[in-house]
């Protein structure tokens, strides 16, 4: 392992770093605010209860959080470091019954153009100990959280319903955008767990179009069209999606009649270390839309974690091949 990717993350730690487009004082409420805290908390399919917060040196943060499946999770909150819009440090997970899971440690830093990037570090007592807390986060859609919270705020400072979705990939940032640009890579770990992939035409470049079609074993065969508005080489993918028939005219999707016409889809590449690269996607509708569709596009972002989840879980064991 490189010097470069061993500063990157420790065997015992778990390092999440994202970039927000809303100012430091915004992102540091938003985790602080109880209120704005219960709405974005926690893996999609989660609720929390507040119960007290003293956001202090040695204060404490009570609540529960509440499974999809009814298990409730109370949790406690220590806070070791608070200083206000720069750094918070805290103990998490602890109970009465209980000692805390792991230490956290994040930084929140003003960027250029309003934007914040945070750096968080979950220390745990061992290698072993945070290899099993990576497979239970992926296993629960911990990560989630952090995409929750870039949804929040896109919603209150730029009245934007987003869906976002973060995953790391051990693959330097070359490769991984050639397995997006490359049909023949693209085709084979796109679309949910289950489903295969064909393009009928594929032109990926910027200005180009891709006509498509996607099939699952208990499925319909759905065709697509995308049309890509920007590639900018190794870091940025910017294109639009629709539903058509065979024959190339548009249509909706075929399971969900009320889903948007159009969505505008964002991935954005950022090197991890020396030889890993996360993926932000952002999906948003595009142009006009009823309300009725995008309540559709809102309520339904459960299942497109669940959607892309699958692809990236087929594009690990494409990369590990």
């Amino acid at each position: 392992m490189s010097k470069k990717k061993e500063n990157y993350e420790q065997a015992h730690e778990i390092r999440i770093t994202r970039e927000y487009d809303a100012p430091v004082k915004l992102v540091w409420d938003a985790w602080t605010d109880p209120a704005q805290a219960a709405k974005w908390w926690g893996p999609r399919g989660f609720t929390i209860t507040h119960h007290s917060k003293d956001l202090r040196v040695g204060g404490h943060w009570h609540y529960t959080m509440h499974g999809p499946d009814g298990v409730d999770y109370p949790n406690t909150t220590k806070y070791i470091e608070v200083e206000k819009h720069k750094r918070m440090v805290y103990d998490h997970g602890g109970h009465e019954d209980r000692p805390p899971m792991f230490r956290v440690t994040v930084l929140f830093e003003e960027l250029k153009g309003g934007r914040t990037k945070m750096d968080m570090c979950m220390a745990l007592p061992t290698p072993e100990a945070a290899a099993e807390s990576r497979k239970f986060i992926k296993k629960a859609g911990g990560s989630a959280t952090w995409d929750r919270l870039g949804e929040y705020l896109a919603e209150e400072t730029q009245k934007k319903d987003l869906f976002v979705i973060n995953r790391s990939f051990a693959c330097g940032i070359e490769k991984m955008f050639e397995v997006w640009t490359n049909p023949e890579h693209f085709k084979s770990w796109m679309g949910p767990t289950g489903s295969q992939m064909e393009f009928i035409r594929a032109n990926i470049k910027t200005g180009g179009e891709t006509f498509y079609k996607m099939w699952s074993p208990n499925g319909p065969v759905m065709y697509g069209k995308a049309k890509y508005l920007e590639i900018t080489p190794h870091t940025r993918l910017v294109y639009t999606q629709v539903f058509v028939t065979e024959d190339e005219k548009i249509s909706r999707h075929p399971l969900a009649p009320t889903w948007p016409e159009s969505m505008l889809t964002t991935v954005v590449f950022t090197p991890e270390g020396a030889d890993r690269t996360r993926v932000t996607l952002t999906w948003e509708v595009h142009g006009n839309a009823s309300a009725e569709e995008r309540a559709t596009f809102h309520s339904s972002k459960a299942g497109m974690g669940g959607g892309w989840g699958g692809s990236f879980d087929k594009l690990d064991e494409l990369l590990a091949k």
